[in-house]
């Protein structure tokens, strides 16, 4: 028996040097929603939400720390191939517009890497963030 109980995930964080860029992309390609949110004095934070319970915050990035940005960032235009990303770290979300959010990424010049599961209907796409954090996108029913 778990030591928790009643757990559901509330959040994820990802840190970024330009935390409006990071959430106009969220906003656009995904769907989420700006929440109010608090300030913390001296560094920014933006609050996202996709409805029903899911939060996305970005945080700006500690320079300090000296951190990469992201598990597969680099400076802008040489963020790695998204064929790595099928094994590699990556959020994932389900779509039910599959074939037109994937020509949406296309149309804005997001490199993909596309991916059909061996039961022949699942349908997977591969990105980056713009801060080269990875996302994933199915055709599988969200669950319920």
């Amino acid at each position: 028996m778990a030591a928790a109980e009643g757990v559901c995930l509330n959040h994820i964080a990802r840190e970024s040097s330009d935390v409006n860029r990071l959430a106009k992309f969220y906003q656009e390609i995904l769907g989420f929603e700006r929440l109010e949110t608090p300030k913390f004095g001296e560094f920014e934070v933006i609050w996202l939400k996709l409805p029903p319970a899911f939060s996305l915050h970005l945080i700006q990035r500690d320079l300090a720390t000296k951190l990469p940005e992201g598990p597969f960032s680099a400076t802008p235009g040489t963020i790695a191939d998204p064929k790595n990303l099928p094994r590699g770290h990556h959020v994932s979300f389900a779509v039910s517009n599959y074939e037109s959010f994937v020509q949406t990424l296309k149309d804005k010049g997001i490199e993909v890497f596309e991916k059909r599961q061996p039961d022949g209907k699942t349908k997977q796409v591969f990105f980056f963030d713009p801060d080269g954090n990875g996302l994933e996108v199915g055709s599988w029913p969200a669950p319920q």
